[in-house]
């Protein structure tokens, strides 16, 4: 198990893995402080890969785009708790990854979405 704070990084066995800014609530079922939100950018020599985990549409994408060749994202779309639909488009251009794909949909009422949409 790693321990890293925003903006560290650690090498493991498949490549690196940094830890990058997330902008998103952080609280366990009983109340008490979760850790800080984030995602991680994941450099391997098959192509890099970003996570966006929980959080909402951030500059700190675009930063993400501008140092990274990213062969694919996973962004959050599941909007009332993290960015929306509209929002994830929008951070699919900051990363400027090959490809990318919707993440933290339909896993429970509030953040169901309309898939026709």
């Amino acid at each position: 198990m790693h321990r890293v704070n925003h903006g560290g990084g650690f090498s493991i066995r498949f490549g690196r893995a940094k830890f990058v800014n997330a902008i998103h609530s952080s609280t366990m079922p009983d109340g008490a402080f979760g850790g800080n939100p984030g995602g991680f950018v994941r450099r391997t020599s098959e192509g890099n890969f970003y996570y966006s985990g929980d959080t909402a549409l951030t500059l700190d994408m675009k930063l993400i785009g501008e140092t990274t060749p990213l062969k694919f994202a996973a962004l959050c779309i599941g909007d009332n708790f993290t960015m929306g639909p509209d929002d994830a488009v929008k951070a699919a251009e900051f990363v400027r990854a090959m490809k990318s794909s919707a993440s933290i949909f339909c896993t429970f009422p509030p953040i169901k979405i309309d898939h026709a949409a």
